[in-house]
């Protein structure tokens, strides 16, 4: 069920719900700095999963006493363990062609929560910068009279019209409740937002980690994705991503990783000191 897509109003998709195949081009580098033998879990790699073919793929690490590989949430992607001790070098490449379903969300219903598989159970649930909960009262008033696909376009369209986007507005602590309350954000605010008025209206949803090639300013993007029934399966559901920003649409995205929140899939997680130095990401299309 991973890969399930959506299109945004006024975007068009063919009779089949396929998009033509796409083939992306990415380079990441970053770099960081640790004064004593520091765990840090990374995960930056764009993800081998259906609907994302990699070739040319890459990843180059400074040297460390332990590098790790562990699978990531949901079987999307991968995590890095390193230790790292003084300045850190992280780079990565990958050509990514992208095949995937691209179906219109707003027909698609909504699953009743005892037909929901265990998988998107989680999403549902308040998370550390989604608390869905406190959300309810007013996704009742705003969206109420909407269910499924339906809903979920016009809270896309509601953050579109209430927040602005604004480099450097938030930081590492700001809850999807702060954003609705200050109307500005970046990408991860956005997702997070989105997140939150789907849960409170008891759509799974989750956040996710990205690649993308019309993000301006350049750099990892976050979207959200939902789960609603699947059309071409008769009680059947899958995700559907959905970018609250508009700036990725869902044929030109690709995944890094998936989780509750930024939390989940932040591209560097230290425990311990570490100093950011300095981050590149490019992502072209071919």
């Amino acid at each position: 069920m991973q890969g399930g897509c959506i299109r945004l109003r006024g975007e068009t998709s063919s009779a089949t719900g396929f998009h033509n195949p796409m083939t992306l081009s990415i380079e990441t580098h970053f770099r960081f700095r640790a004064d004593q033998p520091t765990d840090v879990l990374l995960q930056f790699e764009a993800a081998a999963i259906p609907g994302q073919l990699l070739s040319d793929a890459a990843t180059e690490l400074s040297e460390s006493t332990h590098i790790a590989r562990v699978g990531a949430q949901d079987g999307i992607g991968e995590r890095i363990w390193v230790c790292a001790d003084g300045e850190f070098e992280v780079r990565h490449r990958a050509k990514v062609t992208l095949r995937r379903l691209v179906p219109d969300l707003a027909p698609l219903e909504q699953l009743p929560a005892h037909d929901l598989p265990g998988e998107a159970v989680e999403y549902l649930l308040d998370s550390r910068y989604c608390p869905a909960d406190r959300f309810q009262s007013f996704v009742a008033e705003e969206f109420g009279a909407l269910r499924g696909g339906a809903a979920i376009l016009a809270m896309h369209d509601w953050i579109g019209q209430h927040l602005t986007y604004t480099p450097g507005s938030s930081g590492p602590n700001t809850t999807a409740l702060d954003s609705f309350v200050e109307r500005h954000g970046v990408c991860r605010d956005y997702a997070h937002l989105l997140v939150t008025f789907a849960r409170a209206a008891g759509i799974p949803a989750r956040y996710v980690s990205c690649y993308a090639p019309r993000v301006t300013p350049q750099d990892f993007h976050a979207v959200a994705e939902v789960f609603l029934a699947d059309a071409s399966i008769p009680g059947g559901g899958a995700w559907h991503l959905v970018d609250a920003t508009g700036m990725a649409r869902a044929e030109e995205i690709v995944k890094i990783g998936v989780g509750r929140d930024a939390a989940d899939v932040s591209f560097l997680t230290s425990f311990g000191p570490t100093e950011f130095l300095e981050k590149s990401v490019s992502v072209v299309r071919l």
